[in-house]
């Protein structure tokens, strides 16, 4: 599990630009994600061996100041509910404005580590043009051109020496497969938790300062033995009048990263909406595996829409990762939970699948031999050998005398095949074609 890190700061001041260069600096990133909840980025960084998750709360704000301004301390107040670590963007072409002097009012409140970086200082003048950020009362301040990297090294620095150190999973934690419920608010999460362990043990309340961790149970019964995540048991806080799709995207991060397969329930009586189809390629781009309940089934006039007819609206959204478990549930009536579960293990199973490579090879190449990757510019692609790699994720790689001609359709073509063999519904697949 990564700590997470958010970019706070007003519109304009190239959140999404140093949120880039962080992408760009650093290979061992996994993925940057335009678009979870709007105009907001989400990607995995590392620095001097740590790894953390970073999050621009960069803005999809319009309307007027007053607005910027509400919308703004919305952000920052998530920020600092739900970041291990805050980097405050400044401008030092602007110097400082009264919407800074609100964020640093609100940011030197916080027992949690932040860090004032000024941005576009690309010269000499401008390092001293920077020394009125002191008023902010925010103590040191970093110098960065967000644009060239400029100064982005020292402040990485001191940011990996703040970010708190995680707990040590136990190898009986790391042993048992984590399970984790994710899905919008009101969703029926809580009811679906509680349906399982046969307990009201999650209250869904506005109490201010109830535990905001994601919580572990557990689960021993019908016998099945897992770690069940959950994130219905975090609560907001009543002054935080929220952003909803921000919050459980932000909630929703550190609890995918931290499990196996992610449990995704969406409301049937609202259908599968942008918020969850957030979640769901957040945790495709994890490589985490992925089931979607459809709650609420029991409210659903059936004659209106079939369960065929509403499954297929779901893939066609999930389209081109369509290969995923969908269960229609009611955590009411208790309608397929055993099922729901049955499922969730067979896709951990899926993922941790291992296929022997005499046989993968026998098999993929003898297709491979019938449909060959098309000719480019009048060169033939040749695949001779082919294998799994010893991943934690299944990842295939393909030996070909000419990689760089085998593009996005063939691999595409690769994949189906290999799921029509093997049965790997619900988890996510990669496929390399690598010079021999």
């Amino acid at each position: 599990m990564n700590n997470i890190v958010a970019i706070v700061g007003r519109p304009n001041v190239g959140k999404s630009t140093f949120f880039n260069r962080l992408i760009q600096r650093r290979e061992a990133i996994v993925d940057s994600v335009s678009g979870v909840t709007r105009d907001r980025n989400y990607g995995k960084s590392e620095w001097n061996g740590k790894e953390f998750s970073v999050i621009d709360t960069g803005g999809y704000i319009k309307g007027s100041d007053d607005i910027f301004e509400a919308e703004i301390r919305k952000q920052v107040e998530l920020a600092i509910d739900e970041a291990d670590a805050i980097i405050f963007l400044v401008d030092v072409e602007e110097g400082i404005t009264p919407m800074d002097s609100e964020v640093a009012k609100l940011l030197r409140k916080v027992t949690k580590p932040v860090l004032l970086a000024v941005n576009k200082v690309d010269n000499s003048m401008r390092e001293k043009d920077a020394v009125e950020f002191y008023n902010l009362g925010l103590g040191e301040y970093f110098t960065i051109a967000g644009m060239s990297g400029s100064g982005t090294g020292e402040l990485l620095d001191e940011l990996v020496k703040v970010l708190p150190d995680l707990p040590e999973t136990t190898e009986e934690e790391e042993a048992l497969p984590r399970f984790c419920v994710v899905g919008r608010p009101n969703a029926g999460k809580s009811s679906f938790i509680n349906a399982l362990i046969g307990e009201d043990r999650y209250i869904v309340t506005d109490i201010a300062g109830t535990t905001r961790d994601a919580i572990d149970t557990r689960y021993n019964r019908f016998g099945f033995e897992f770690n069940l995540v959950d994130t219905a048991g975090i609560r907001r806080k009543a002054k935080v009048k929220e952003d909803l799709e921000f919050y459980s995207v932000m909630r929703s991060v550190r609890a995918i990263e931290h499990s196996d397969v992610i449990i995704l329930i969406i409301d049937a009586t609202r259908g599968f909406e942008s918020q969850d189809q957030n979640i769901f390629w957040l945790a495709e781009k994890n490589r985490k595996g992925v089931v979607i309940l459809v709650n609420k089934w029991d409210l659903v006039e059936k004659d209106t829409m079939s369960t065929r007819d509403y499954e297929n609206k779901i893939r066609k959204e999930l389209e081109p990762f369509t290969d995923v478990p969908i269960i229609f549930i009611s955590a009411l009536t208790k309608q397929r939970l055993l099922k729901a579960l049955e499922e969730t293990v067979k896709v951990h199973e899926n993922r941790k699948q291992r296929i022997s490579t005499s046989k993968f090879n026998d098999h993929m190449l003898k297709l491979i031999e019938s449909m060959p990757p098309p000719a480019l510019k009048g060169k033939y692609v040749k695949i001779k050998y082919c294998m799994q790699l010893p991943t934690p994720t299944p990842q295939f790689v393909f030996f070909a005398n000419l990689p760089q001609y085998v593009k996005e359709p063939y691999k595409r073509f690769l994949e189906n095949k290999i799921r029509e063999n093997w049965d790997f519904s619900g988890v996510p697949i990669d496929i390399y074609i690598r010079e021999k």
